[in-house]
C-alpha cells in the first residue's frame, strides 16, 4: 500500500501513508496505555504484535532491495535481516509467555535473536553513511564513533552498568547478557549520531526515516535495560509502543525517497562532487562540535563517580583515557587538515588572482547600487583607463546615454529571472573610453557576460569595437555597390517597398527614375574598362549630389542607375508630372555633361524613364514601369526623359505574344526560305542567289527577320537571341540543301547566306561543321558565300579574322554586307579576308538625286575594284540606279528592279531563262514579267494593321508563298 500511494508526477506527495502510520502507531499506543482490556490480550499484543511489526519491516526492506538496485541496496537488506531477527526474538518471547505461559528463561533463544538485531543495523548504518574520500577521513570517522561510544560507555557505566557487572547470584552468561544489551545499544547510538552528521545527500528522506526508527528502538532498549524499569516490565505496556513504532517507521523508510522524487536510477551510481587531489571534506559546524560534546559526556561520567564518593572504576578510567587520546589524535588530524586547506585556499586565491589579472577581458564587480567595487587591471589596455580610476564610479555614468535604457531594462529582467533558468546574460553597449583608447569619439563597443554576485553583478567584458565595425562594413557592402558606394538593387528595392507600402503609400507623387547612360559601351570599347569605371564613379557622384536628402540614388548594375523621389502630397496630376519631369531633366543635363577622364573629355548621354507610385502598384511593378519608360526613351532617340504610360505595357505584352508565336513557328516548321537573284549589271545574268528566311503566319503574311527578331540594344531579350541562333542554323542548313538540289538539276550558281559576325564566332558554326554540312549534301565549298551582316565594334577582330581565314581555306567565300553603313566597316575591310563587297541600301536609295552620295558611292566602288573584290549593290529598285551603278564600276546588283525574293519553283524557272534585261544607255528598258503580284508584305516594326502595304504591281515584285 505504501509503494502505491505515490503522488502524481509533478504534484506534491500524498499524505495518506503518514496518516495511516500515525493511526496504526497511535492505536497501538492507546491500547498499550490502557492495558488492552485484559492480561492475555496485552501479552499477545506485546509479544506477537511486536513480532508482526518487525516482520513487516523485514519484508518491506527486503522487497524494496529486491526491486530497486542502487548503492544503498545492501543497507536495506541488512535492515531487513535486523528486523527479521527482532521479529523472531519477539515471537520466541511470545511462545514462552502466551503459548506455554511460563517465565522466559535467561538466557534463551530470544536473547540470542535480540543480540543479533544490532550488528546488521550497525553495518547498514555504515553503508548509508557518506563515505570519506581520504584515509584521514576514515580515521576521523572511526575516532568520532569511538568518542561517542566511549563517552556513552563512561556515563552508562558510572550510572548503571557497574552495578550490573557486580550482581551476585548470577551466572557468567547472565552477566554477559546483561552487559551485551547496553553495550550494543551504545554502539548503535554512536552510529546513529555519527550518521546524523555524515548522511548521504541521496535518499535523504529515507535515511532520516531509518535513523529515526533505529533511534526510537535504541531509546526503548535503553529504558528496558534500566534495572528499575526492567524489574516491573510486563509485555503489552507502553514501552512496547516505542518498539512497535520503530518497526513500522523502518518498514516505511525505503519508500519515502520514491514518494518524494529523490530516487536515483537503478543502475546509476550517486553523483559525487569531484574533489581535487589531496583535498579533504570540511565537516559542518555540528559535526565539528561532536568531539567536544563526547569529551564533555566522558567528563560528566567521571565527575559522577567522584561526586558520588565512589572510587573511580578502572573501566571508566581506561575508557576516559582512550577518549581523551582519541580527541587529541583527532584534533591533530583536524589541525593538519586546516593547514592543508589554508594552503590550498591561498594557492587557489593566487591562481584566481593570476587568472583575473592576466585575463585580456575586464572583470568588474558592481554593487546593487551600481557602484563598481572591483575592476581588473585589464581595464588599462581595454578601456584606456586605469582600474583605480574606475573603482567607485557609477556604472551608468560609463555607458552611452542611447544604450543606458536598454542596458537597465536587461539588467532588471535578468535579476528578476530564476537563477537556475538563466544563470548568465549577455549585454552589448558602448562604453566610455579613456584618452588612450578614445578612437576619435571616446566610445568603445563592449560585450559583457553578466553573472549574479551577492545581490550585485559581475561583468566579464571585452572590446568588440573592431567586430562591430567589421559587421557594419559587411552590412554596408551587402547593401551598397562596390564601385560607386551607392545603394545597390537590393537596398533600393527595399526602400521602394517601404515607400509604396509604408505610411507614405498615399503620396501618389512619389516616383522612381530609371537612368541609363547612352554610349557607355563605346567608352569601354574605345578607351578601356578602367576609364568606364571612372566614368561610373563620377556619374554616381553627380547623381548622389543632385538628389535631395530625403531621396535615394542607387546603381542597379552596369550603366543603369535609379533614384527614388519622395512626394510632397501633391494631388494634381499635371503638377506632379511637371515637378518630377523637371527633376529628371535636371538629372539628365547633369549626367550628360562632359566627364574628365585621363586628361580627356568623355561625353555620354542619359535616358531616363519615370514611373509614379499609382494606387495598387507593387514595388516590382513600379520598377518595371520605370524600366519600360526608360527603354522607350532610348527607342525615341536617347538622351531624353519619358513618363510611363499604360500602352508601354501593352507593347511588352505584344512582344511577348510575338515571341511565343515565334517559338511555336520554329517548332512547327512555319518558316520558308526564299532566294533573291544576284544579277550581273553588264549582262543581266543571274550569277548567285541570296537566301532570305520568311515566317509564314497563319494569315498568309510573310514576316522578315527584322520584324520578328528584335533584340534590344542592351541584350534584354536573350531568348530572342537564342531563337535567332536556332533560325540562323536552320537557314544555313536549308540553303545548303536547296543549293545542292539545284546543282544536281544543272543550276550551278552559288548561294549567299547572311550571318552576323557574332554568329560566325559561335562553336556550332565552326569551319569543320560547315565543311561537314557541305560534304553531307554534296555542295562544292565555292558554291557557298557567307555574308558578314554586322560590324559590332565590341567583337574581337583577331578572333573573327582567324575564323574567316579558316573558312576561306576550305573554299567558302566571304562577303561584307552593309558596307558604308558604319565606321567599323572600314576597319573590317582593312583586316578581314573579304571576297565580295555588298553596298548598303542607304548608298543606293539617293544615288541618282544626290551628287554627294554619288561621289561617295563611286569612291567606295573604286576601293573595291582596287582590292580585286566583286561589288554587289543592295536595294536596286529603279532602272536609273542600274545605269548609275554600272557607270561607276559596280559589277552586280539585287533588288526589285530585277526580282524580289522567289520561292524554289519560280527561282528555277528564272534560272532556265537567259537572265534579266538591263536598261541601255538611252534609258530604255524592257520589263519581263516573271511573276504576278505578291502577297501583302509587312514592313516596319510593331505598328498596327496600317503598316501592311501592297507592293507596286511591277514585274519583279516579291512572289507570294501560299499558306499551307
Amino acid at each position: 500500500m505504501l509503494s502505491r500511494s505515490t503522488a502524481p508526477v509533478g504534484g506534491p506527495p500524498s499524505a495518506v501513508p503518514q496518516v495511516v502510520l500515525a493511526v496504526v502507531c497511535g492505536g497501538y499506543a492507546v491500547g498499550a496505555a490502557f492495558g488492552w482490556g485484559s492480561r492475555q490480550v496485552a501479552m499477545f499484543m506485546g509479544d506477537f504484535g511486536l513480532s508482526f511489526a518487525a516482520l513487516v519491516a523485514a519484508v518491506s526492506c527486503g522487497l524494496y532491495a529486491r526491486r530497486h538496485r542502487s548503492r544503498f541496496r545492501p543497507a536495506w537488506m541488512l535492515f531487513a535481516a535486523s528486523s527479521g531477527m527482532a521479529g523472531i526474538g519477539n515471537g520466541v518471547w511470545g511462545w514462552y509467555e502466551v503459548v506455554e505461559q511460563t517465565t522466559v528463561p535467561s538466557p534463551s533463544l530470544a536473547d540470542f535473536c535480540f543480540l543479533l538485531f544490532a550488528p546488521p543495523a550497525i553495518v547498514g548504518l555504515l553503508v548509508l553513511a557518506k563515505r570519506p574520500v581520504t584515509r584521514a577521513g576514515w580515521v576521523c570517522l572511526g575516532l568520532d564513533s569511538w568518542l561517542i561510544a566511549g563517552s556513552l560507555l563512561t556515563l552508562s557505566w558510572s550510572l548503571a552498568l557497574a552495578h550490573t557487572a557486580h550482581f551476585q547470584g548470577r551466572s557468567v552468561a547472565q552477566s554477559a547478557l546483561s552487559l551485551a544489551y547496553p553495550l550494543l545499544d551504545i554502539v548503535l547510538v554512536s552510529m546513529v549520531l555519527a550518521l546524523h552528521f555524515r548522511r548521504s545527500s541521496v535518499h535523504r528522506s529515507a535515511i532520516n526515516t531509518a535513523v529515526a526508527a533505529l533511534a526510537l528502538t535504541v531509546l526503548c532498549d535503553a529504558l528496558f535495560s534500566s534495572p528499575l524499569l526492567r524489574e516491573h516490565y510486563r509485555s503489552g505496556q507502553i514501552l512496547d509502543a516505542g518498539w512497535f513504532a520503530g518497526s513500522i517507521l523502518l518498514a516505511y523508510a525505503p519508500w519515502v525517497a520514491r514518494r518524494a522524487g529523490e530516487e536515483e536510477p537503478e543502475e546509476a551510481e550517486p553523483a559525487r562532487r569531484p574533489q581535487p587531489n589531496g583535498s579533504r571534506p570540511i565537516a559542518g559546524s555540528l559535526a565539528a562540535l561532536t568531539p567536544y560534546l563526547a569529551a564533555a559526556v566522558c567528563t560528566l561520567g567521571i565527575l559522577t563517580n567522584v561526586l558520588g564518593g565512589r572510587r573511580i572504576d578502572r573501566v571508566v578510567l581506561f575508557t576516559g583515557c582512550t577518549v581523551v587520546l582519541a580527541l587529541v589524535v583527532r584534533q591533530g588530524i583536524m589541525l593538519l587538515d586546516n593547514i592543508t586547506l589554508t594552503q590550498e585556499l591561498a594557492q587557489k586565491e593566487n591562481h584566481f588572482r593570476s587568472l583575473v589579472q592576466g585575463s585580456s577581458d575586464v572583470i568588474m564587480i558592481a554593487a546593487p547600487s551600481g557602484v563598481l567595487r572591483y575592476v581588473s587591471p585589464a581595464a588599462a589596455g581595454v578601456y584606456g583607463r586605469d582600474a583605480e580610476e574606475l573603482v567607485g564610479s557609477e556604472l551608468a555614468s560609463l555607458i552611452h546615454p542611447e544604450d543606458l535604457g536598454r542596458v537597465v531594462h536587461e539588467v532588471r529582467r535578468f535579476l528578476a529571472a530564476d537563477p537556475e533558468d538563466e544563470p548568465t546574460t549577455r549585454i552589448e553597449c558602448r562604453f566610455r573610453a579613456g584618452a588612450r583608447r578614445s578612437g576619435g569619439d571616446g566610445w568603445l563597443n563592449v560585450e559583457s557576460t553578466v553573472n549574479r554576485h551577492h545581490g550585485g553583478l559581475i561583468f566579464n567584458s571585452r572590446d568588440v569595437t573592431e567586430r562591430v565595425r567589421l559587421q557594419a562594413q559587411l552590412q554596408h557592402n551587402a547593401s551598397h555597390d562596390a564601385l560607386t558606394d551607392l545603394p545597390n538593387r537590393a537596398l533600393f528595392t527595399e526602400r521602394v517597398t517601404k515607400a509604396v507600402t509604408g505610411r507614405r503609400a498615399s503620396d501618389h507623387d512619389t516616383a522612381v527614375l530609371y537612368i541609363d547612360l547612352d554610349g557607355f559601351k563605346q567608352v569601354n570599347d574605345t578607351i578601356g574598362h578602367q576609364a568606364g569605371d571612372e566614368l561610373l564613379v563620377q556619374a554616381a557622384r553627380r547623381l548622389g549630389d543632385s538628389v535631395r536628402s530625403g531621396d535615394i540614388a542607387a546603381r542597379l548594375g552596369g550603366d543603369e542607375f535609379a533614384a527614388l523621389i519622395t512626394g510632397d502630397g501633391t494631388r494634381d496630376r499635371a503638377a506632379r508630372e511637371f515637378r518630377i519631369h523637371e527633376i529628371a531633366d535636371r538629372l539628365r543635363i547633369k549626367l550628360s555633361e562632359p566627364y574628365r577622364i585621363d586628361g580627356r573629355d568623355v561625353r555620354v548621354a542619359a535616358s531616363i524613364g519615370v514611373a509614379f507610385a499609382e494606387p495598387g502598384v507593387t514595388p516590382a511593378g513600379l520598377l518595371r514601369n520605370a524600366d519600360l519608360a526608360m527603354y522607350r526613351a532610348k527607342q525615341a532617340g536617347k538622351g531624353r526623359v519619358e513618363l510611363y504610360a499604360p500602352q508601354m505595357q501593352d507593347e511588352v505584352a505584344h512582344r511577348a505574344e510575338l515571341a511565343t508565336k515565334l517559338r511555336s513557328a520554329l517548332q512547327d516548321g512555319e518558316f520558308a526560305l526564299l532566294h533573291q537573284p544576284v544579277v550581273e549589271l553588264a549582262s543581266g545574268r543571274v550569277t548567285a542567289v541570296a537566301a532570305h528566311a520568311r515566317w509564314r503566319s497563319a494569315q498568309g503574311i510573310l514576316f522578315t527577320p527584322a520584324e520578328f527578331l528584335r533584340v534590344g540594344d542592351r541584350g534584354r531579350y536573350t531568348e530572342d537571341g537564342d531563337r535567332a541562333t536556332e533560325l540562323d542554323r536552320w537557314q544555313l542548313q536549308e540553303a545548303v540543301e536547296q543549293a545542292a538540289a539545284r546543282h544536281r538539276a544543272g543550276h550551278q550558281i552559288p548561294v549567299a547566306v547572311r550571318l552576323s559576325a557574332r554568329r560566325l564566332l559561335d562553336r556550332s558554326l565552326s569551319p569543320k561543321g560547315i565543311e561537314s554540312l557541305l560534304t553531307r549534301h554534296g555542295l562544292p565549298s565555292r558554291a557557298l558565300v557567307l555574308e558578314l551582316s554586322e560590324s559590332d565594334p565590341r567583337l574581337p577582330l583577331d578572333d573573327l579574322e582567324r575564323r574567316l581565314v579558316a573558312l576561306r581555306r576550305i573554299g567558302v567565300r566571304i562577303a561584307l554586307d552593309g558596307f558604308g553603313s558604319g565606321y567599323a566597316a572600314i576597319s573590317a575591310l582593312r583586316r578581314l579576308p573579304i571576297d565580295v563587297l555588298r553596298l548598303d541600301r542607304g548608298l543606293v536609295d539617293g544615288l541618282v538625286e544626290s551628287s554627294r552620295l554619288h561621289k561617295i558611292t563611286a569612291g567606295l566602288l573604286r576601293i573595291a575594284g582596287d582590292l580585286g573584290m566583286q561589288s554587289v549593290a543592295d536595294g536596286v529598285d529603279l532602272p536609273e540606279q542600274v545605269l548609275a551603278l554600272r557607270s561607276m564600276g559596280c559589277t552586280h546588283g539585287m533588288g526589285v528592279a530585277f526580282s524580289g525574293p522567289l520561292d524554289e519553283h519560280r527561282l528555277r524557272r528564272t534560272l532556265t531563262h537567259s537572265g534579266y534585261p538591263v536598261p541601255d544607255l538611252a534609258g530604255q528598258s524592257r520589263a519581263v514579267v516573271l511573276s504576278g503580284s505578291g502577297l501583302p508584305v509587312r514592313r516596319g516594326g510593331l505598328a498596327g494593321p496600317d503598316s501592311l502595304v501592297h507592293p507596286p504591281l511591277r514585274s519583279n515584285s516579291e512572289t507570294s508563298v501560299p499558306p499551307t
